[in-house]
């Protein structure tokens, strides 16, 4: 008689989520520990190329996404000051696959509801696990533990998984950059007719993105040399969002009329401190223990791709260990899948975020001249071809 196996998955973000969905269709019997004590996702907004989309329709949440987002076609890129320096229309599809823009409290909602929230443990931090033989503990930090036959850590760029399968693993790196998040409803007419905004300046990034009919998800990214001391220091001192308005204040005047009118009617905003990503680890796993998502490669958002990277994880996984599959074969042969791929892309990103950084004059302005002279379509098919290159082969069908 067969008897499902148990997955273990610490972390009830996007990659532990697509996981536990996963791991069910292949006929796993699947526990999820969140340490923070409400499942919820901050009302951000986050983009989901082909790729995600793919993986998504795995999961069977690809149509309430899609039914909740929104697919920009018509874009805008400016400097600060407003200078348009190219107009484009993106047609549908030339990516091969829709790709939308969601609030990220929609695709966290339509993952917890096709996980089930019964599965999931919130307020359950982990402390560390053990191995014997053919089984996994997962210990917790009240004390209580847990066994499984398979544990898949998706707890994050600061992982207590990672950690103890990676005890001289370097910290999170920094990038320098300084980021702010936000996310307004009802401000789209100050986006002059188009569905996303790009700004790009010296050491400056800035878009502002429909991610739904009336909503609109933006960043604003600065190379931290620009923020004087004081003013990182007292970010760093304060709230998220009190960082956030801080940061922005003095920003703000250096953008055009529809950057202020969009962040001055924004009451959901973030600051996220500098970005960091990792060096990319050689291997992720051991036994019956693996990394996914941010656990395993975080990456700069500049890939446009951290979010769906942990969804293919999460999907790869689970097809891989569908059936009597040998357990550790399978994680190290997943690992192999995906750790070349997913470094390709924290490479992507850093190099990304070297060009945002640029502030020499006269490169930025050969930089505008390279943006203007490009069409989008081979710009679009180039950011096809880095990321199947990059990304996976999700098996549909």
């Amino acid at each position: 008689m067969f008897v499902p196996r148990s997955a273990l998955i610490v972390g009830a973000g996007i990659g532990g989520l697509s996981a536990g969905i996963a791991l069910r269709q292949a006929g796993w019997d699947v526990r999820i520990f969140e340490r923070s004590p409400a499942l919820r996702e901050l009302g951000f907004g986050v983009g989901l190329a082909p790729n995600a989309m793919a993986a998504l329709g795995e999961l069977g949440v690809a149509d309430d996404v899609i039914a909740r987002s929104f697919e920009p076609t018509r874009a805008e890129a400016r400097r600060p000051d407003g200078t348009v320096l190219k107009r484009a229309t993106i047609p549908r599809g030339v990516l091969g696959g829709p790709f939308v823009v969601a609030m990220r409290p929609v695709l966290y909602g339509a993952l917890l509801d096709a996980v089930g929230t019964e599965l999931v443990t919130a307020g359950s931090e982990a402390a560390g696990f053990s191995m014997h033989r053919d089984r996994v503990t997962l210990h917790l930090a009240d004390g209580s533990s847990v066994e499984g036959d398979l544990l898949v850590g998706a707890d994050g760029v600061r992982s207590v998984i990672r950690r103890q399968l990676h005890p001289s693993d370097p910290p999170p790196r920094p990038s320098r950059i300084i980021s702010v998040r936000g996310a307004v409803d009802g401000a789209a007419g100050h986006l002059g007719g188009t569905d996303a905004i790009y700004y790009l300046g010296p050491g400056i990034e800035s878009a502002f993105i429909r991610a739904s009919a009336t909503g609109i998800y933006w960043f604003f990214a600065v190379a931290e040399e620009l923020v004087p001391v004081e003013i990182r220091r007292s970010a760093d001192a304060s709230s998220p969002s009190a960082a956030a308005a801080e940061i922005l204040a003095y920003m703000a005047p250096r953008f055009d009329a529809s950057f202020r009118a969009i962040t001055s009617a924004t009451s959901e905003v973030r600051h996220d401190g500098v970005l960091v990503d990792r060096d990319p680890l050689p291997s992720w796993g051991d036994g019956r223990v693996t990394l996914i998502g941010d656990a395993a490669h975080p990456m700069l958002p500049q890939t446009g791709q951290g979010a769906a990277q942990a969804i293919v994880d999460g999907v790869t996984l689970g097809q891989m260990l569908t059936g009597e599959t040998d357990v550790e074969g399978t994680l190290r042969a997943f690992e192999a899948e995906r750790q070349p791929k997913t470094a390709a892309l924290v490479r992507q990103g850093r190099r990304t975020a070297r060009f945002m950084r640029i502030r020499n004059p006269l490169v930025c302005y050969v930089r505008e001249l390279a943006l203007r002279a490009f069409p989008v379509k081979p710009i679009m098919k180039l950011y096809v071809r880095v990321n199947r290159r990059a990304g996976t082969d999700v098996q549909t069908g």
